[in-house]
């Protein structure tokens, strides 16, 4: 693509190289165990300190010290060097991509505010703290083991258990300055509208005035060949345009849609401008497609879908939830297309954002689901809904997105069976998405215990694919009416809720994991040898194609995670069995495999 920069951390807005500055790298590192940092203003007189690699967090290895001990108060500091004359007229925008939980920022020792929220990214406009040369830069990081923040699959004792595993504190995701023009375009929504062959867009504008002087032009190119350029009055903070990509500048044009087939993408460039002259530019990208329900099927561009994907939870052996560097997310992309999946469920994590990119790139469709709590309350309820919509927000735009998954196994809702106030709250989350996003399809409590749901997911890591097709060919029935639990402990739906048709994916199954020395875990009994694995997972996932009313599956998982040893490949990327064999068993064709379902 036009805008992609090796390394730039929103790659679906990007400026110029010229216009930031990755901060990455060795900081000033500090432990506060004793929360005394704000009142003795380590702000101002940092102590003496170790270092760190940011964006490392002191539990990885990567980070320089690796301890994964709980400290719920952390500091960085570094010192910042900024040329104002070159900067004339900019503002100055502190950009962290990731980090958890609630993070503080001085500059030069005034405060510059706070944001809740591990997963999500957020900003400091710093300009007004900012002076020519060095400038100090303090981030206090305030983590603990509280089950009412969103915190995926981090511990919340001690020593990792089940599938939880060591904490992530502080900074985990890139840091960042960004340079701007006193007017600029402050961020884009894109829609686009497959059946009319349309692009939507709404941008932000930040100005001192709309008093007609400003336009804004959006121009979109194909590998370089014009299509369009429309450009508009920007008369108020929102500017609304739609664009026709059916025509260009050299005639008719034939609708590019994105699949992972064909993943065609357009490019698409934006300026702000004043009186003839841009006070603004940023560039990106976007993908025609669509995804629906229409009844007992998804559909992708009109075609019916069939999702052959697996749970991705996103871990490194020395660097836990932070990817060791940008490839890192080429080679997981390219090794499970090799295995023959087409999609993945990004499982308890916020994912960097270059890793959608990447996948909007090679055609890897994308569940994002979301970071679970662990207990309902009313915190719970706000931290929650805050983050979430601040994730749908600035993940919109990314093609690759097909399906929103805030719930997961009643994480967070542990009650949601038979507690009306639970079920309100994921009836809230549902519609509160749909009110930002009204195309893409919403999971509601993927996995089992569904409220309002868009897709009914069912979690069942039964061994055996004789006992699948029995259980799903013999009775699905009943369990979509309740009246018998899908995976011998857990119901569908919650109570007072029916079936609908929606259309019906096996979202977590397999998890086998080899018996050898490694004291980790897989789910039901271990297998010894390499026939062994094949010869299950064969079963297993040719049962998923069997069963005529299930239009998808999604294996467990991608990789080893710590003491969870059920990857298709270890914690170093290294297949158990070859990638040929697994993409033969995913892609053949076998009895009701991509039917068009007709419901129950």
């Amino acid at each position: 693509m036009k805008c992609y920069q090796p390394n730039y951390p929103r790659p679906q807005f990007v400026r110029g190289t010229d216009s930031w500055e990755n901060l990455n790298g060795p900081w000033d590192f500090a432990f506060d165990d004793k929360n005394e940092g704000i009142a003795k203003k380590w702000f101002t007189n940092f102590p003496e300190a170790r270092k760190i690699i940011v964006p490392f967090t002191y539990e990885t290895p990567a980070g320089g010290i690796g301890d994964p001990a709980r400290h719920n108060v952390i500091w960085y500091y570094r010192s910042l060097s900024i040329n104002l004359e070159k900067q004339q007229g900019k503002r100055i925008v502190l950009h962290f991509e990731g980090s958890d939980y609630r993070t503080g920022l001085w500059v030069n020792g005034a405060f510059a505010g706070s944001h809740d929220g591990g997963y999500a990214r957020f900003s400091f406009d710093i300009t007004d703290l900012v002076k020519a040369g060095e400038n100090a830069i303090a981030v206090r990081v305030e983590d603990s083991f509280d089950v009412t923040q969103p915190r995926g699959k981090q511990r919340w004792k001690d020593e990792n258990f089940g599938c939880w595993y060591i904490q992530t504190t502080g900074i985990w995701k890139t840091v960042w300055l960004e340079y701007v023009n006193e007017e600029h375009i402050s961020r884009v929504k894109m829609t686009p509208v497959f059946t009319e062959g349309k692009l939507e867009i709404e941008a932000e504008i930040s100005a001192g005035s709309f008093d007609g002087g400003l336009e804004l032009e959006a121009s979109i190119t194909y590998k370089d060949i014009p299509i369009t350029t429309i450009t508009v009055s920007a008369a108020e903070k929102w500017i609304r345009m739609s664009v026709d990509v059916t025509s260009s500048a050299v005639g008719p044009w034939r609708l590019l849609t994105w699949a992972p087939e064909h993943p065609h993408l357009y490019d698409i460039s934006f300026r702000l401008i004043r009186q003839g002259k841009p006070v603004d530019e940023a560039f990106s990208y976007f993908g025609i497609r669509e995804i629906r329900i229409d009844g007992a099927n998804i559909l992708l561009n009109g075609m019916p879908l069939y999702q052959r994907l697996i749970l991705d939870q996103g871990y490194w052996k020395e660097s836990h939830l932070t990817p060791p560097d940008e490839q890192a997310f080429v080679t997981d992309i390219d090794k499970i297309m090799a295995a023959g999946y087409n999609g993945v469920r990004k499982h308890q994590k916020i994912e960097d954002e270059r890793f959608l990119y990447w996948a909007d790139v090679k055609g890897l469709l994308v569940w994002s689901e979301m970071a679970a709590a662990y207990a309902y309350n009313d915190e719970g309820v706000s931290n929650f809904t805050r983050e979430w919509m601040e994730i749908v927000q600035q993940n919109y735009n990314h093609p690759a997105i097909i399906t929103w998954t805030p719930f997961n196994e009643s994480w967070g809702v542990p009650h949601i069976k038979t507690d009306i106030a639970q079920q309100h709250f994921t009836e809230a989350i549902y519609y509160l998405t749909k009110s930002y996003d009204k195309y893409r399809p919403v999971i509601v409590n993927d996995g089992w215990e569904h409220t309002i749901s868009d897709i009914l997911t069912l979690h069942d890591y039964e061994e055996r694919g004789e006992d699948f097709l029995d259980r799903y060919r013999e009775h699905m029935e009943e369990i979509l009416d309740n009246r018998i639990y899908h995976n011998l402990s857990k119901s569908a739906l919650a109570d007072g809720y029916v079936y609908q048709g929606q259309p019906i994916i096996m979202s977590e199954f397999g998890g086998i994991a080899f018996n050898n020395a490694d004291s980790g875990w897989g789910y039901g009994n271990k297998v010894a040898t390499k026939e062994d694995f094949i010869k299950r997972f064969d079963t297993i996932t040719t049962a998923m194609k069997q069963i005529g009313v299930i239009c998808g599956y999604c294996y467990t998982q991608v990789t080893d995670v710590q003491q969870e040893i059920n990857g298709l490949m270890d914690m170093d990327r290294n297949f158990k069995v070859e990638p040929e064999i697994l993409k033969e068993i995913n892609e053949r064709k076998v009895g009701n495999f991509h039917r068009i379902h007709r419901g129950k």
